[in-house]
């Protein structure tokens, strides 16, 4: 017990007489970052890749279309997050000439990464919707893209919604990875907390339920929202 209170003790010299809090503060402001901006693209490439891959395939062009996106989902899922970021942090972005922070590439990079995880759950969620909601919008002369836009997506979102949080948690736990390419996040900063204070087991321990008070409070906020859907349904 008391080797744990010295180990302790090391975590808080460095903590806050080194300013190790700042790191952190940083990290968790990073982390956040990397999460919620990949999220929002990811949502938006991934339901622009479901509505293609849900349009009939009648003509040339549909089907060229779904051909892209299959190829742009098979790579992603195909491919570990790490390796993503690491080819397009030192491979890519050298050729194009394009110089990014490694916090901008991780954004990049896991926005569209979630992409294809989403295409995939916003493709299932339109097609749960019930057919006749795209006829009857197509009935009082509303356009495909008009009637995906503004009947059947907003009725897949509410089914698709546990799932996307879920996605969300995803995307916080992995950018434990984001280090690989120079982005300071939670798990740089408590490693340098660990490095200074030459303890290890404290720092990981606080990392760990920091992480889990973030999944936490995510899972309540998706909860909310759900049951807040669900009464609105029932007013209407």
């Amino acid at each position: 017990m008391d080797n744990f209170g010295a180990k302790v003790d090391q975590f808080i010299k460095v903590f806050i007489d080194q300013n190790g809090y700042q790191r952190v503060v940083e990290g968790l402001k990073n982390t956040l970052l990397i999460a919620v901006v990949g999220l929002i693209i990811g949502i938006l490439i991934g339901t622009l890749i479901a509505t293609v891959r849900v349009i009939p395939k009648y003509k040339r062009l549909p089907r060229i279309l779904n051909g892209i996106c299959s190829f742009y989902v098979g790579l992603f899922r195909g491919t570990p997050m790490v390796v993503q970021l690491l080819v397009c942090y030192y491979v890519l972005l050298p050729i194009l000439g394009v110089k990014l922070t490694g916090v901008q590439v991780s954004v990049l990079v896991f926005g569209m990464n979630s992409g294809a995880y989403i295409s995939e759950i916003m493709r299932s969620g339109i097609q749960s919707v019930d057919q006749g909601q795209m006829e009857a919008g197509r009935a009082v002369g509303l356009s495909f893209a008009t009637t995906m836009v503004k009947i059947v997506i907003p009725q897949a979102v509410k089914n698709i919604l546990p799932t996307l949080g879920n996605e969300f948690i995803t995307l916080i736990k992995e950018t434990s990875v984001v280090s690989f390419v120079g982005a300071a996040d939670l798990y740089v900063a408590f490693n340098y907390i660990g490095s200074n204070s030459y303890e290890f087991m404290v720092p990981y321990l606080v990392m760990a339920v920091i992480y889990i008070v973030i999944v936490m409070l995510i899972s309540l906020a998706v909860k909310l929202m759900e049951r807040s859907l669900r009464k609105s349904d029932r007013r209407n």
